[in-house]
């Protein structure tokens, strides 16, 4: 099934983008978009509401969000790091994977109480443990293996997972278990596809499993937002909020996906090198899809141009770490910062009212981020490179928080009801 992210469906119809080049080619941008492109028309006798996007709830909800989705990519680089035997880099993303899940604990702790956040880290880990068995299992073609890994997601995992979040949220045990079989099932594929060397089914599979991880989400940090207002004030589920966790989502999906495509380019793994760099467009293509949604098919446009040419100049700086090319490396930080980085920067400054200024500053800590990642995965580092990749992939938040306020704040009418 063709993979379709619906970012703003309760915002706007979404519309259809055909022009995103591949992340190989460098498009021209377009200039930044007009005052007419970005404006949005409000009503002439009263001014909409104000529709919050960071109250403790919607931060609650951004973050638990955030980590689900974190804990779905790190897997999956721990997996397909143990399918092409690349040992330390597992170790690296394994160990990230742990500190994830602590980070998931603490925030269930912090609402629930040292007990729950035992029970929940006891849970987490070994469902963890139980992946691990079956990427064994397919690494070896041990379908007894396999199946006992199965058998321990499903029959152990699931249940006490399922019953543990139905009794801290009050949300239905059927529904949660629901939710929570899907994950183990799309999270299966991904390893089945990566064990099968099917790097396009993989890299479509890690995209909808990612995407999926909202659907727990959501509902889950909602019900615990409900559940204890006191800790968690605000409204966690307006149009607005909704948009942020959406924004963030894809921003923190770009930097992983990248970080992916270039690791594959460095270990000479071209077909995932290619797979990874189609998902990076895709990613890219609903980025632009929700800009056009809210500002019209010319924002659109330009925004499509600058974002492809980014992950371009990227690109050309991994080829020039590949071939040690120190001329190649300094012309590609040169295109980030001297046409990508204003170009962004004056895009965003129009179409939200934020200080270009800060925007380039923000921006520039993502290019420099990325590109310790780059030059970590050159050394062959792995500790560093998997270290560095979340470290830039949380700094993503720190551009889809801001933007996404602004952008509310900027057409409050586009997230009323």
């Amino acid at each position: 099934m063709k993979h379709k992210r619906k970012l703003l469906c309760v915002i706007a119809p979404v519309l259809a983008v055909g022009m995103v080049a591949t992340a190989c080619a460098k498009s021209k941008p377009a200039a930044t978009p007009t005052s007419e492109s970005t404006s949005a028309s409000t009503s002439a006798s009263a001014p909409p509401a104000a529709v919050v996007t960071d109250s403790k709830a919607a931060d609650l909800r951004t973050s638990f969000n955030s980590l689900l989705g974190e804990h779905l990519v790190l897997a999956a680089k721990a997996v397909g790091a143990a399918l092409g035997g690349r040992t330390a880099e597992f170790t690296a993303y394994g160990s990230l994977l742990n500190t994830n899940g602590t980070d998931l604990g603490a925030m269930v702790g912090a609402a629930f109480g040292a007990d729950a956040q035992k029970a929940f880290n006891g849970i987490w880990s070994a469902h963890n443990g139980f992946f691990v068995d079956y990427t064994k299992g397919v690494a070896a073609k041990n379908k007894a293996q396999m199946d006992k890994a199965v058998s321990d997601l499903t029959t152990v995992y699931l249940p006490q997972f399922s019953t543990l979040i139905a009794g801290a949220t009050g949300l239905p045990a059927a529904a949660v278990s629901d939710l929570t079989k899907t994950h183990i099932l799309t999270t299966k594929d991904i390893v089945d596809k990566l064990g099968a060397k099917d790097y396009p089914g993989a890299y479509a599979a890690i995209r909808m499993a990612y995407a999926h991880m909202q659907k727990i989400g959501d509902p889950v940090a909602e019900a615990i937002a409900a559940k204890k207002p006191d800790l968690f004030p605000g409204d966690a589920k307006n149009k607005g909020v909704d948009f942020r966790v959406a924004l963030n989502e894809l921003l923190q999906e770009h930097l992983y996906l990248a970080t992916s495509a270039t690791d594959a380019a460095l270990g000479g793994r071209n077909d995932e090198f290619a797979a990874a760099g189609d998902a990076l467009n895709k990613n890219g293509t609903d980025l632009g899809a929700a800009v056009g949604s809210i500002y019209g098919t010319a924002a659109q446009t330009q925004f499509n141009g600058i974002w492809s040419a980014h992950n371009g100049f990227f690109v050309d700086y991994t080829k020039g770490v590949a071939a040690k090319n120190m001329a190649q490396m300094d012309k590609a930080v040169s295109d980030l910062t001297t046409t990508y980085i204003p170009q962004f920067s004056q895009f965003l400054a129009g179409a939200t009212g934020l200080p270009a200024d800060a925007i380039a500053g923000l921006t520039k800590d993502h290019v420099l981020t990325t590109k310790a990642v780059v030059d970590d995965q050159g050394k062959k580092d792995a500790a560093a490179a998997a270290s560095a990749d979340r470290m830039a992939a949380q700094h993503m938040q720190k551009i889809g928080d801001p933007l996404a306020k602004a952008i509310v704040a900027k057409v409050p009418d586009k997230f009323q009801g």
